[in-house]
């Protein structure tokens, strides 16, 4: 089929290079200009595993290319993929400026009938104000579907190519047959493609981050109870997670959840359930605990050396989550900020994030980038671990000892085993497991 995709972001790229890869000819369109011609040159933009790859393998082929000409990408393709971004607005609420924007543009364009996609993460009845702003500028038929993504940072080829479900939620028989012909070649193995009206799919990618944030801030919650009452959480997420009504996904305690969906889209769920009259306290609950958790580190290192003025910190891991140089709502972030508003210098590693990090931390004159991970231990009062990088996670600790002014690890991913690291003269602590004394000097 030939499709276009417009928004080449994240989302986007993926969306684009994976349905190329299947045998589609498609165009990803952005008003980009610098990105449109990297991407043509095969240069990928983001940090995702096996994207850069497929890009450059169909750029070769043929079946995928850039462009910044929206209307001549709508005017030569069957399907119209909107796939930009919506970021929170001033209440919480999702921002829909851009998808309809796009929609606009797509009706003015439409030389022919259409099947418009909305991929872009949207409030229950964004769908119908595409297809109104469509119908307003055009004489042809616009066939509407909102089709989720469900990809997770790091994974997303796979996610996509290997879907645990697709959801495809339209009233149009046209679109039902172009997108079950779309997703076809990645549901081979049995993954169900699920068919439904429009609002239940949007609803349906809201809902689903929402319930998985919740179960992170609940463990989180569960971790500090631990640490009151002198019980082990580890053993704790392994009694609940062996529950087969519950599983053992997301149960993970750490310094909270961060990136470009949980955050954004617990606040616009609870943004509409306020809007609808329906009690959105437990949404509520789910971000003031993650806010709380991002401060934990924080709180460590004031516990154990009381004002920060002057003292040199390691930070280990950046981006919200291993695998991805995402640094949207890191809790990283709120280590770092806070540590230089303490009068703290800080040294960081990241094996991905690292020019994100210079952009956002770059101007400090407390802040430096270590380009290897041993280098930013080097007289360190303190390592705070944000991200478990698969590199932090079996490290040469005797080198870490030499390197560290003091021996202080606040794990904030519970990466290594306390007694051993006790034992080997770490002052270590992570979350929601019984804490080794930490020496005063």
């Amino acid at each position: 089929m030939k499709v276009a995709v417009v928004g080449s972001g994240y989302v986007g790229l993926v969306v684009g290079a994976c349905l190329a890869d299947s045998g589609n000819d498609v165009v990803c369109v952005d008003v980009d200009e610098a990105k449109i011609e990297r991407l043509g040159r095969g240069e990928v933009p983001i940090y995702e595993p096996g994207l850069e790859m497929i890009v450059r393998a169909n750029l070769a082929q043929g079946r995928l290319a850039f462009a910044t000409d929206l209307p001549e990408a709508v005017r030569s393709s069957e399907v119209v993929f909107i796939a930009v971004s919506t970021p929170p607005g001033a209440g919480g609420e999702a921002d829909l400026s851009n998808v309809l924007a796009v929609a606009r543009e797509i009706g003015d364009s439409m030389d022919s009938e259409k099947v418009v996609v909305t991929k872009s993460t949207v409030p229950v009845g964004a769908s119908a104000l595409v297809e109104a702003e469509i119908e307003k500028r055009s004489q042809w038929p616009a066939h509407l579907c909102s089709n989720p993504e469900f990809l997770k940072e790091g994974t997303a080829v796979n996610d996509f190519i290997r879907p645990d479900r697709v959801v495809i939620g339209t009233v149009s028989p046209v679109a039902r047959d172009a997108l079950r012909r779309l997703h076809e070649p990645f549901v081979r193995t049995g993954a169900p493609m699920l068919f439904m009206d429009p609002a239940s799919a949007e609803l349906a990618k809201y809902a689903a981050n929402a319930m998985l944030a919740s179960r992170i801030s609940f463990m989180n919650s569960m971790a500090t109870l631990c640490e009151a009452v002198g019980a082990n959480v580890d053993e704790v997420r392994a009694a609940v997670g062996s529950d087969g009504r519950i599983g053992s996904s997301f149960l993970f305690p750490g310094v909270g959840y961060g990136g470009s969906c949980f955050p954004k889209d617990v606040e616009a769920l609870s943004r509409t359930m306020e809007q609808n009259g329906v009690d959105d306290s437990i949404l509520r609950a789910i971000t003031k605990v993650n806010a709380r958790q991002k401060e934990l580190p924080l709180r460590r290192l004031e516990d154990r050396y009381g004002d920060l003025q002057g003292r040199l910190v390691a930070v280990w891991g950046l981006s919200f989550k291993p695998d991805t140089d995402d640094m949207r709502e890191a809790p990283s972030i709120t280590t770092v900020d806070g540590l230089l508003e303490r009068g703290a210098q800080v040294v960081a590693h990241d094996p991905a994030a690292g020019a994100e990090a210079g952009r956002l931390f770059g101007a400090s004159a407390g802040f430096r980038l270590a380009q290897r991970q041993y280098e930013a231990l080097e007289s360190a009062e303190a390592l705070v671990i944000h991200t478990d990088w698969l590199a932090y996670r079996n490290p040469d600790f005797e080198r870490m000892l030499a390197l560290m002014a003091n021996p202080v690890v606040i794990d904030g991913r519970n990466l290594y085993d306390p007694a051993e690291l006790a034992a080997m003269g770490f002052e270590y602590s992570s979350v929601g497991r019984p804490a080794m004394p930490l020496a005063r000097t």
